[in-house]
């Protein structure tokens, strides 16, 4: 492995940690698009802070980029508190705008300047090695593992400075202003770190992989755990893996890496997204069958318990009067048996003490807690779940 590449992936890495962290809490507050208006809406400030220094290396432009990001969450949320339109809607106003000034600036000022669509839209991480740092003669090393270094510190240093008050502000914003903590210099702070993480991404990876690494990894860790921290380590872990994945995929297929990383990115939120154990899809469908058996057993039981005639309690009854199929009412009868509330003898089914029990709790409880769920008292009398 050349240094070139190993200083591709390290880039890629620190860029996928830096937008791992501020993009856990945009998922967690609703705002992961407000990451895309970002992206675009940062042009103006580079345009102008390369108006005044004539330098696309001058911190000025960080600064000044950031400033226009922050200015673009300002004016999405003031045209949302007008009540006129949505925040999806005041950010497809905002950030094509901010992004046409930019344009107009560059066009009336500096016509020779050729906007390329790789570099700003899918970046160009093979050519981050040769953009190097020299100081006092000396290299040490590519300039965009400078900058995304020095911006992961900053954001890790607040991180931990103010985890609390983000993670209050975060869930319950009544709460942090209770509290005597400041929700809007905590989004506002946010806001910030964000716009300054998008600008020293933008120029080595681009815009669409600086929006996968800031949404994706989080989105993919909100579907397997609810614990704040171990979402800012799964975040970071599936943003680095996918990197270092998506580069080797591109080297591989000789393809674009950025492009190659979003889509590892996307592959694995798609994986995630399928089995997860607890809000994957298929854990989401096994569980409303699930349900679904649970509450045609609740119903077949309420049913018995309200029938004393043996042609009420007849095993052909589910099929003839309650208009059950017959893989539905095997699955009902045989959920009933292995939880031992029913007998069944010469096809005519009875209640057993406990399903006695079960149905008149059951009838009590939908009585008296009529916006309750039953969940709890089924897990106390169901062994086996449907």
């Amino acid at each position: 492995m050349s240094s070139a590449q190993i200083e591709i992936q390290l880039i890629a890495s620190l860029v996928a940690i830096a937008c791992a962290i501020p993009g856990t809490f945009l998922v967690l507050r609703k705002m992961a698009l407000i990451t895309d208006a970002i992206s675009h809406s940062i042009l103006p400030g580079i345009v102008i802070g390369f108006f005044i220094t004539h330098d696309l290396s001058s911190p000025l432009l960080i600064i000044l980029a950031a400033a226009s990001g922050v200015i673009t969450v300002i004016l999405v949320e003031f045209i949302q508190k007008t009540g006129l339109v949505k925040e999806d809607t005041a950010i497809g106003l905002v950030f094509p705008a901010l992004f046409s000034i930019g344009i107009i600036l560059i066009a009336q000022n500096a016509n020779d300047v050729h906007l390329d669509i790789d570099a700003v839209l899918l970046g160009e991480l093979a050519f981050a090695p040769f953009d190097r740092l020299i100081l006092e003669g000396a290299d040490v090393g590519p300039k965009s593992l400078w900058i995304i270094g020095s911006i992961l510190l900053i954001t890790l240093g607040l991180l931990f400075a103010f985890f609390k008050e983000l993670k209050v502000s975060t869930f319950d914003a009544g709460l942090a202003s209770a509290l005597g903590l400041s929700p809007i210099v905590m989004h506002y702070g946010l806001m910030t770190i964000s716009s300054i993480t998008t600008v020293g991404a933008f120029d080595a990876v681009g815009a669409i992989l600086v929006i996968a690494l800031m949404i994706a990894p989080a989105a993919t860790a909100y579907l397997l755990t609810n614990d704040l921290k171990k979402m800012l380590l799964l975040s970071v872990l599936f943003g680095v893996s996918s990197a270092i994945g998506g580069y080797w995929m591109a080297h591989a297929l000789d393809t674009s890496i950025s492009g190659s990383m979003t889509t590892v990115l996307g592959l694995v939120f798609l994986f995630v997204y399928l089995f997860a154990p607890d809000k994957g899809l298929f854990s989401v469908l096994y569980r409303q069958k699930q349900q679904r058996i649970e509450v045609s057993l609740l119903t077949f039981l309420l049913h018995l318990g309200n029938h004393k005639e043996e042609e009420e309690r007849h095993v052909k009854h589910l099929n003839e009067h309650i208009n059950w199929q017959k893989v539905q009412s095997k699955s009902v009868l045989d959920l009933a048996l292995k939880n031992n509330m029913i007998t069944i003898d010469n096809d005519i089914v009875s209640l057993t003490n406990k399903g006695k029990n079960f149905t008149t709790e059951a009838i009590d409880y939908i009585l008296t807690n009529k916006n309750s769920e039953i969940e709890n008292m089924k897990d106390r009398f169901f062994l086996f779940r449907g």
